[in-house]
C-alpha cells in the first residue's frame, strides 16, 4: 500500500491532520477518533451483557429463599419475609410502572450477635450477582466531623462495581451494627450528637433516592476534583443490628406493669419474641421515626438453636470442621470429632451467647495445639486425630 494512502483513516478516511492521532500499521491506519467509537462500543456492550445477567434471575420469593436455605441454616420466617422484599425490589426496577411511582422498601434487620444478618444479605447479594458492600455504622459521622460520611458507602460500592455507575445503582449496601447510632436518649440534646442522630439525619435522603455526587474510593473530597454522580434511587439499602435490650421496650408495651394484685408476674429471664417489634420500640430505643420510615421491611432474626449451630459447623457450604479437616489432611493427618464434641462447642457459644460467630473462635482454640505440634504428630507416624469432649474441655497435645 502506498504511503499516501497511510495518510488517512483505513475506516472513516479522515486526513491524518484532521484527527488528533493517526496510528499507522503496516497495511492499514486508525485515527484516535475511530479508536474512541470502538472503545465506546466495547463497553457499551458489557453494559448489556452485565443487564442480562441481572435480569436473567429469577426474582420470584420462592427462588430467593430456596438459594438461601442453601448457605443459612435456621430463620425460615425471617427469610421468607427477606425474599419476598428482596423480590419485589428488583421486579421495580426491572419492570418500572408508566404511570405509578413505586416507593422502594429498605429493609432492617434485628437480632443477637451470629444469628446470621450480614450472612443473609451477603447471600442475596451474591445470588443476584450485584454489587455489596458493608459499610460499619460506628464509623460514620455527620459530614465536617472526624470519620466518614455516610456517602463514603455510595463510593465503595462504586469501588466494587469498577466504577460501572448503571451497575453500582442496582447495588445493595449493608449497613451493619445500625442499633449504635440510636441517639442516646429521646429528649433532645444541647450538644450535637454527630455520630448518632446526626448521622440517622444525614442517611435520609441517600436512603430514600438522591442523586448524591461522590469521589472515587480512597480519594478525599475536593472542590475541583473528580467527582461522580450515583442515583441511589434503585440502590436497597439492608440495615442490621443487635439492638441489645429493646426486648425490655417490648416486654413493657406488651405486659404493661407487673405492680399491684392480680398482676401477671412473669421470671425475669423469661424471652421475649421480638418478631412483635413496632416502630414505637424503636423510637424508644433511640431511632428517629423518619428513618425508620424508609425501612418498611423489619425482619427480626431468632437466636440459634443446639441443633442449628451443629448444622452450621458441620452441613453447611463450607463450613468450619470442612475447612480444618482440609488444614490437617495436606499433613496427612485424618482429624474427626465426636458426636460429643460438637455438641460442646455448639453449648460453648450458646452459653457465651455469641451465636454462630463464636463457633470459628472455639474451634481455633480447640485445635491449636495441634495446629502447633502436627510436626511432631507426623514424625511420630500419626496419621488420624480424634477431638472427644475431654479435648473440647482441655486442649492439649495427645502425644
Amino acid at each position: 500500500m502506498s504511503d499516501k494512502k497511510l495518510q488517512y483513516c483505513s475506516f472513516c478516511g479522515a486526513h491524518k491532520e484532521k484527527v488528533n492521532k493517526l496510528i499507522v500499521g503496516e497495511e492499514v491506519a486508525i485515527c484516535s477518533d475511530c479508536i474512541a467509537l470502538c472503545t465506546q462500543l466495547i463497553d457499551d456492550d458489557k453494559k448489556i451483557v452485565a443487564e442480562k445477567t441481572i435480569s436473567s434471575k429469577n426474582f420470584d420469593a420462592i427462588s430467593i429463599k430456596e438459594h438461601l436455605d442453601r448457605l443459612v441454616i435456621g430463620q425460615d420466617t425471617a427469610k421468607q419475609i427477606l425474599a419476598v422484599a428482596i423480590s419485589n425490589h428488583y421486579k421495580r426496577i426491572n419492570n418500572p410502572p408508566k404511570d405509578l411511582d413505586m416507593q422502594k422498601g429498605n429493609v432492617l434487620l434485628l437480632g443477637p450477635t451470629g444469628s446470621g444478618k450480614t450472612l443473609l444479605a451477603k447471600s442475596v447479594a451474591k445470588y443476584l450477582n450485584v454489587p455489596f458492600v458493608i459499610a460499619d455504622a460506628t464509623n460514620l459521622t455527620e459530614a465536617g466531623y472526624v470519620g466518614e460520611d455516610v456517602e463514603s458507602m455510595i463510593s465503595m460500592l462504586l469501588s466494587v462495581a469498577e466504577y460501572d455507575v448503571a451497575k453500582a445503582e442496582k447495588g445493595i449496601v449493608f449497613i451493619d451494627e445500625i442499633d449504635k447510632i440510636a441517639r442516646k436518649s429521646e429528649s433532645t440534646s444541647i450538644t450535637r450528637d454527630v455520630s448518632g442522630e446526626g448521622v440517622q439525619q444525614a442517611l435520609l435522603k441517600l436512603v430514600e433516592g438522591t442523586k448524591c455526587r461522590v469521589s472515587p474510593a480512597g480519594k478525599r473530597k475536593h472542590p475541583q476534583g473528580e467527582m461522580i454522580e450515583v442515583d441511589t434511587s434503585n440502590i436497597l439499602f439492608i440495615a442490621g443490628g443487635a439492638f441489645v435490650g429493646i426486648e425490655n421496650i417490648i416486654k413493657s408495651r406488651t405486659q404493661g406493669s407487673t405492680i399491684g394484685f392480680g398482676a401477671d408476674v412473669k421470671s425475669k429471664h423469661d424471652k421475649q419474641d421480638i418478631s412483635v417489634i413496632m416502630p414505637d420500640d424503636l423510637t424508644k430505643y433511640g431511632m428517629i421515626p423518619e428513618f425508620i420510615g424508609r425501612f418498611t421491611t423489619t425482619v427480626a432474626l431468632e437466636e440459634l438453636t443446639l441443633d442449628q449451630l451443629i448444622k452450621i459447623l458441620t452441613e453447611v457450604k463450607n463450613n468450619f470442621i470442612d475447612q480444618y479437616k482440609h488444614l490437617f489432611k495436606i499433613d496427612d493427618i485424618d482429624l474427626q470429632f465426636t458426636d460429643e464434641a460438637l455438641a460442646k462447642i455448639a453449648q460453648n457459644c450458646l452459653d457465651l451467647h455469641v451465636g454462630a460467630r463464636g463457633l470459628h473462635t472455639e474451634i481455633e482454640r480447640i485445635l491449636m495445639p495441634h495446629m502447633f505440634h502436627i510436626r511432631k504428630y507426623q514424625e511420630m507416624g500419626m496419621t488420624e486425630l480424634l477431638i472427644d469432649i475431654n479435648l473440647v474441655n482441655e486442649p492439649k497435645r495427645i502425644i
